[in-house]
């Protein structure tokens, strides 16, 4: 597999940048798991070609940052933050008000005038780190749910994270997966009509992913030959 080839499986043009190639595979590499494609050959023989052309590109696109964030975060000021307050903020209270944070941030050794200036920089850091931690933590829960065949715990578990991450298109897309494996399990099942039902959240869900689209297409198929 030359590098071409890599980037045309991950969908990415030649050149991508390390963010692009590791957003790219993390988002395929998802949706062709064999714990989400269980007894699919096709889809486990793509999530082996994903691995190998991600671990071939990451051989020769060298990080961008050294800093380990998910490539969904593009900016990273926790550099420009002091590490106390960081740490405070993020295990203390990780859901706290603007109100009580800033009864939480001032210490009785700093000026009041520093206290007034980092005050606002240090917000939006700290938030934006407990978004990600709650939604990579979900993730590895949804997958657990999944893997058990929970479907039901597992699409309320994935709507909940919608709900609170309304414009992340990771998020949505793991929606709608559930909700066509659900609908998937529901087929076999001969619930026809509520297989259906789900079959269209997906897809409605996640209208741009073509790869779904033609997973759901199948299963709509199977439906018209039960009947």
């Amino acid at each position: 597999m030359d590098l071409g080839d890599c980037y045309r499986l991950l969908g990415l043009r030649s050149g991508a940048s390390f963010a692009e190639i590791k957003s790219s595979y993390r988002r395929l590499a998802q949706q062709y798991h064999p714990d989400i494609n269980p007894d699919d050959k096709k889809a486990k023989d793509k999530f082996i070609a994903l691995t190998e052309a991600y671990r071939l590109l990451l051989t020769v696109v060298p990080p961008e940052e050294p800093v380990e964030q998910p490539p969904s975060q593009p900016f990273t000021p926790q550099r420009e933050e002091p590490k106390t307050t960081a740490k405070t903020t993020v295990f203390t209270e990780p859901f706290v008000s603007k109100r009580e944070e800033a009864k939480a941030t001032p210490s009785e050794t700093t000026p009041k005038t520093t206290v007034t200036t980092e005050k606002p920089h240090t917000p939006p850091a700290n938030i934006a780190e407990i978004e990600q931690r709650l939604k990579w933590k979900t993730y590895e829960q949804l997958q657990r749910f999944l893997k058990e065949k929970r479907f039901p715990q597992a699409i309320a578990l994935a709507e909940a994270l919608v709900d609170r991450l309304p414009k992340d298109a990771e998020v949505r897309q793991w929606l709608a997966i559930a909700y066509q494996i659900w609908g998937r399990t529901l087929i076999n099942e001969n619930q026809v009509l509520k297989a259906r039902i789900y079959l269209k959240k997906a897809l409605k869900t996640d209208p741009h992913n073509k790869a779904l689209w033609n997973e759901v297409q199948r299963d709509f198929q199977k439906i018209e030959q039960i009947f």
